[in-house]
């Protein structure tokens, strides 16, 4: 049977600084509360505790992991709590010693005590949680949860998605795969996104997937306008000053703008050179993945330490390539970016802590780089071959974050998936799609059998490589 991944669960709105371990454990906690509701105790629950496993663990305190859960226990949605609201309730848990449940009920909760970290691994996945709840007669009731990615949770006793085994997908158009991808395109003579949105709107009204779609790409836009207009220093412990704001002083200069799209406006009337496109575009990126360490709003794309790759590629076609480019390209380059991001879902893995930072800035880099080939007149085959050509020069990419934060060398290496992935759109562009030597799936293929080769050390620990060479107290 066909998995049946939408765009908008690829592109999900959420707060910084990972989808894996903040996203991920904020939204399985929040499941953890519907399921207290559904057995009918939270109302008896004296206690909370959280087992943090594996990745979770290794890295958790870098990325937010215990801030996550605890937001997510106490009824907060990432998807609209202002952020600015965040340090507050969790200063408020941290000095009064309790947490408000779901937002129903006040129970003790002791940060320090109650939520644990765990360096040994759960066997289903890497980044694996459990969540204890005490009742007053001194029962319990447990749950476990894997974050396998993105943002998406799945419990322990569903099968793995590696044994393709899923709900049937109910699409016009089910795809496993580029090749079936592919087909359709053929058969239907259509485009990627036009095969997409088909899809898409049998599962929502078109009013929805339109003003859903255009709700992303203003977050987008929001968040590089964000992170090109703030300064200083990087929360931590590493002492990261952000780069974006000198950056893009030095390249608007003077301009006149109030918004994000008058901003927007602006940078359409800027100087155009080979330096200063890949300055534009590299700020893009740093610009959101800086906001995406201060545990800003960012969109998984297809995950947060990879968010900031498919802004910069998108804005670059807005402002240098077409500026009559709008809605319709918008949209357009959002739903091929989101369908090739679940191809690789289904036939590899989204997350680093299974794949590495090829699983995250190699996918995201594939996803711009299909996206950005259609909208340059590239053809269904063109489109994949660009796809295919982005990941192929991602392939063994190790993450090694440094503390376990999101910020070295993972902000950087952000602005290298986006010019990798313009670079692949346009080699794309200009070879005949009938003499491509490599398909994409077996670029997706040869990714994930690298991931199950890769020494775990690399695989989002902060135990080997940069993490390992430079510590904490080299910065």
């Amino acid at each position: 049977m066909e998995e049946c991944i939408s765009v908008f669960d690829m592109l999900k709105i959420g707060v910084g600084p990972s989808s894996s371990h903040t996203l991920g454990p904020w939204r399985a906690a929040e499941r953890f509360l519907e399921e207290l509701k559904d057995e009918a105790i939270l109302d008896d629950i004296t206690r909370v505790k959280v087992d943090l496993y594996g990745s979770l663990s290794l890295t958790g305190k870098g990325h937010a992991t215990d801030l996550a859960v605890m937001l997510g226990l106490s009824g907060q949605d990432p998807e609209y709590i202002p952020v600015e609201d965040i340090a507050g309730i969790i200063k408020k848990i941290e000095t009064t010693n309790e947490i408000n449940l779901g937002n129903q009920k006040v129970i003790p909760f002791f940060f320090l005590q109650d939520i644990v970290f765990n360096k040994d691994f759960l066997p289903f996945h890497a980044n694996g949680l459990k969540f204890t709840a005490y009742k007053s007669d001194d029962s319990e009731y447990e749950s476990t949860f894997y974050s396998i990615g993105g943002g998406f949770v799945v419990k322990e006793e569903r099968t793995n998605a590696k044994e393709k085994k899923a709900i049937k997908c109910a699409f016009p158009y089910p795809i496993q795969n580029a090749a079936e991808l592919l087909n359709y395109t053929i058969t239907e003579n259509k485009t990627i996104s036009e095969i997409v949105y088909q899809n898409e709107i049998s599962m929502r009204p078109e009013a929805e997937v339109h003003s859903e779609l255009m709700r992303i790409w203003n977050t987008m836009l929001e968040c590089m306008y964000i992170g090109c207009h703030s300064e200083g220093i990087l929360p931590g412990g590493l002492h990261v000053r952000r780069r974006a704001f000198d950056m893009h002083q030095n390249l608007i200069g003077l301009s006149n703008y109030t918004d994000p799209q008058s901003w927007l406006e602006e940078i359409r009337k800027t100087e155009v050179k080979f330096r200063q496109i890949l300055k534009w575009v590299s700020c893009f990126a740093l610009a959101v993945n800086e906001v995406n360490a201060s545990l800003g709003r960012v969109v998984t794309a297809p995950t947060n330490g990879s968010s900031g790759v498919i802004p910069a590629v998108l804005m670059y076609y807005m402002v240098i390539e077409n500026h009559s480019a709008g809605e319709k390209e918008i949209k357009q380059f959002l739903m091929v970016a989101g369908e090739i991001g679940s191809i690789f879902k289904k036939g590899s893995t989204i997350s680093a802590a299974m794949g590495g930072c090829q699983a995250e800035i190699g996918v995201s880099s594939a996803m711009a780089a299909g996206a950005l080939c259609e909208l340059m007149g590239g053809t269904p085959a063109q489109v994949l071959m660009a796809a295919e050509i982005a990941m192929e020069h991602h392939l063994g990419l190790t993450c090694d974050p440094i503390g376990g934060l999101v910020q070295i060398p993972c902000i950087e290496r952000n602005t290298m998936g986006a010019i990798k992935a313009i670079n692949a759109a346009e080699l794309a562009l200009e070879t005949d799609s009938k003499n491509a030597k490599v398909p994409l799936d077996k670029v997706i293929n040869t990714m994930w059998e690298t991931a199950k080769d890769m020494n775990s050390k690399y695989k989002e620990t902060s135990e080997g490589g940069l993490a390992v060479a430079v510590n904490m107290a080299d910065c």
